[in-house]
């Protein structure tokens, strides 16, 4: 009965589950908000400079500079807006699903001090004049020409301007109306171009005792209702120099969007299949947990209000991958108690037992480099980290109790106990209970001596270093406009592109690219570089040609200097910050000398990430800094958890009396481990091949320098990192014998 009872209660469950994720999901995906680079739009880091010499820019003016920023924003209709101050003086601007890209920066960017000066260029009246949100746009009386129409707050004041603009006399009666008057303006210079910076120049012929003020000009009805919305908005207290943008064309999101969600689902299907072929029922299971993960991540970050971009969606699968390495490390480790004759709740017990102290370490040094990339990057890289430490914190309560909680209900089952094949083990494999353990371990039936090739892996990692610098000094990084500074412009048509026309394009745009690279399947998207900063101005053309030749807005960064500079230094700080926490961390769970060893692994690693960039001159842009400072994770998550079955592996020992033992209990250690190691790697490159092979093209660069990171993190795990510390121990170890379960020195002192 009381058997009958938890297959009751696990199909429950899991039914739960299934009607939740089935009826929820539709509605929690609709409701996050996206990123520019899935639905379009664009992003503005502002450097807020005062009006004048006295005036100092504190939290109070940045706050108040935000408000009406907030205000401009809410008249142009947009609801997903994010504006920040950062710093001490940068406001950053995220307007996600903008169709009116340019009117908006336009109006962002606009100072809006509006005044009334005399044709010399004397301020008599200005926007503090003016009724708070009293524009609005309406037509003239006599010519039903579009105006916009003001209320002063002082009649009195208005009737002494206009009789001294009155008695200046014809032709010097005019009333000059400015939008941004800056030093060296001037209505004589402007007077008689075709479009001058002034807005209007009324002639005044009698005094007016009236609030009533009318704007006259060529406006069509949408100009001036903008203009009204300008005034009404207020001016800025300050002025605002861009140092980076980016904007995104609509049409770009869209298929970025689709193509990224359709490579996570081909993903997340592949790892389930390879779950259930591997491990047969507790894949199962664990497959149950992984669509329960993906759930709960996205109601988490729907719960939050976060902002989901293309790298967030590669950490969310990536999390995937760090769930199934701990089912992966959990099955292994009850395969190898049923493996050694106990019975399946005695290796269930165990298995979990064991397993648990390694997936905790693990995790906890992974969430440790998301925390630091969250902390030292800009905002896409932010919405990454994010992402990937809600995926860390939601993974290991799914895979560490949700999997055990469902896989504990069939574990006293009757009809399981005969049937290790449900879990993967083959009865011939089972050794009686009374047998004794042998000394060696073995992958697949075969007893391999890993460690003895130590020499061959040293020789072989050594020459890749060497030449990896040659390439690094010779032909250096292809950096993007995120470290060089410059402008990027992506030019997307329906048809192929060639390279010679596009460059032709811009030599019509009076603009020279630095290079013209183009991707897609079907070459049908061309990326131009160039080494300048392109104008407001420059930018509104460049759009407004590609837009009328192909019919797709293309997506504009423009990056100054300063930040580029200051991306460089964050990402040095940030890897110098997570190498120290780690060593850190892994000190004072392990030793001093795991630490360094692991952190010699886990340098090696992100340097062919560098290495493999330079030599292919793939474009390495800050999101690469992300995929890198994410392998600094995952690859020390690999190491330790080898490293942890060596600490276990050296407790059970007796005495270690030499340095041929130490090298036996490390062979079988990364025996015991090298499954697990094959099966997380793998489930984690299928995912990650996933978007290499269908995502957007704008994140492929992302995926390649994960897919090489993961490889080179399995290798360094298994073949670099422990054979460094066997030697660098060996050398140490004493000529009487060891005892690692101690903590204390036994007849010597201890290694």
């Amino acid at each position: 009965m009381k058997n009958k009872g938890r297959i009751i209660a696990f199909f429950l469950i899991v039914i739960l589950i299934g009607l939740t994720v089935g009826t929820q999901t539709k509605g929690i995906v609709k409701g996050i908000n996206l990123g520019l680079d899935l639905q379009g739009g664009f992003e503005i880091l502002y450097e807020v400079e005062p009006v004048d010499s006295e005036q100092k820019v504190n939290r109070t003016l940045l706050e108040a500079t935000v408000r009406t920023l907030n205000d401009r924003v809410n008249r142009l209709g947009i609801s997903e807006s994010v504006i920040d101050i950062e710093g001490e003086d940068r406001i950053r601007v995220q307007l996600a699903g903008v169709k009116d890209q340019q009117q908006a920066r336009d109006m962002l960017a606009t100072s809006a001090r509006l005044s009334f000066r005399d044709v010399n260029d004397n301020k008599l009246l200005d926007g503090a004049d003016v009724k708070e949100g009293s524009a609005k746009q309406d037509f003239h009386p006599e010519t039903n020409q579009p105006i916009v129409t003001l209320k002063l707050k002082s009649a009195s004041k208005f009737a002494d301007v206009t009789t001294k603009i009155k008695n200046m006399g014809v032709p010097n009666n005019l009333l000059v109306i400015w939008m941004d008057f800056e030093e060296g303006d001037s209505f004589k210079k402007e007077v008689d171009k075709d479009e001058p910076k002034f807005v209007s120049s009324p002639a005044v012929n009698e005094t007016l005792n009236t609030t009533d003020v009318m704007i006259e000009g060529s406006f069509t009805i949408d100009e001036a209702k903008y203009l009204a919305d300008i005034i009404n908005s207020g001016s800025l207290p300050v002025n605002m120099e861009e140092l980076y943008s980016t904007s995104v064309g609509a049409q770009f999101g869209e298929q970025a969007l689709n193509k990224t969600v359709f490579a996570g689902i081909i993903g997340i299907a592949l790892i389930l299949l390879f779950m259930l072929i591997v491990y047969r029922f507790p894949g199962m299971i664990a497959s149950i947990n992984l669509v329960l993960y993906v759930f709960l991540i996205l109601l988490v970050f729907k719960l939050m209000n976060g902002v989901l971009t293309l790298p967030g969606i590669a950490a969310l699968i990536l999390g995937v991958g760090m769930a199934v390495d701990a089912n992966v490390i959990t099955f292994e480790r009850i395969k190898e108690e049923i493996r050694s004759g106990k019975s399946l709740h005695a290796s269930f017990k165990a298995g979990t037992k064991n397993s648990l102290r390694s997936i905790l370490d693990a995790n906890l040094t992974t969430l440790l480099a998301a925390i630091i990339l969250f902390a030292y990057g800009t905002s896409a890289v932010k919405g990454f980290a994010t992402m990937l430490i809600v995926s860390i914190i939601v993974s290991f309560l799914t895979a560490v109790y949700g999997t055990r909680l469902l896989l504990q209900l069939w574990i006293r089952l009757p009809f399981l106990k005969n049937r290790p094949g449900w879990f993967g083990v083959k009865k011939e494999s089972i050794r009686h209970i009374a047998e004794k353990e042998e000394k060696e371990a073995s992958f697949m039936g075969r007893k391999i001596n890993v460690v003895q090739h130590k020499k061959k892996f040293f020789i072989a990692s050594a020459s890749m270093v060497i030449i990896g610098a040659i390439s690094l000094a010779l032909f250096q990084l292809n950096p993007g406009i995120d470290f060089t500074s410059g402008s990027r412009i992506e030019v997307m048509a329906e048809t192929p592109l060639k390279a010679e026309e596009i460059e032709h394009d811009f030599a019509q745009l009076d603009v020279e690219a630095k290079s013209i690279v183009l991707s897609g399947e079907d070459k049908e998207i061309a990326v131009a570089r160039f080494d300048t900063v392109l104008s407001d101005n420059k930018i509104k053309e460049v759009k407004t040609y590609f837009m009328d030749k192909f019919h797709i807005e293309p997506n504009v960064s423009v990056v100054s200097p300063i930040v580029g500079e200051e991306l460089v230094k964050n990402a040095l700080i940030a890897v110098g910050l997570a190498t120290i926490g780690m060593i850190i961390y892994v000190t004072f769970r392990f030793e001093i000398y795991f630490a360094v060893t692991a952190i010699i692994a886990l340098l090696h690693d992100a340097f062919f990430i560098l290495v493999f960039f330079s030599l292919t001159r793939i474009e390495f842009d800050i999101t690469i800094v992300a995929a890198i400072l994410t392998i600094v994770g995952y690859s020390i998550n690999d190491t330790i958890v080898t490293f942890d079955r060596i600490r276990e592996n050296l407790r059970k020992e007796k005495r270690i009396r030499s340095k041929k033992e130490l090298a036996r209990v490390i062979n079988n250690s990364l025996l015991q481990t090298f499954t697990r190691s094959i099966n997380t790697s793998v489930t984690t490159i299928l995912a990650v091949l996933s978007f290499l092979i269908l995502g957007a093209p704008s994140i492929a660069p992302f995926a390649l320098a994960l897919t090489v990171g993961l490889i080179m993190g399995t290798y360094s795990s298994l073949f670099l990192a422990s054979q460094l510390w066997l030697v660098w121990r060996g050398k140490m170890l004493p000529e009487k014998p060891v005892d690692f379960r101690k903590k204390k020195r036994v007849e010597g002192p201890q290694v």
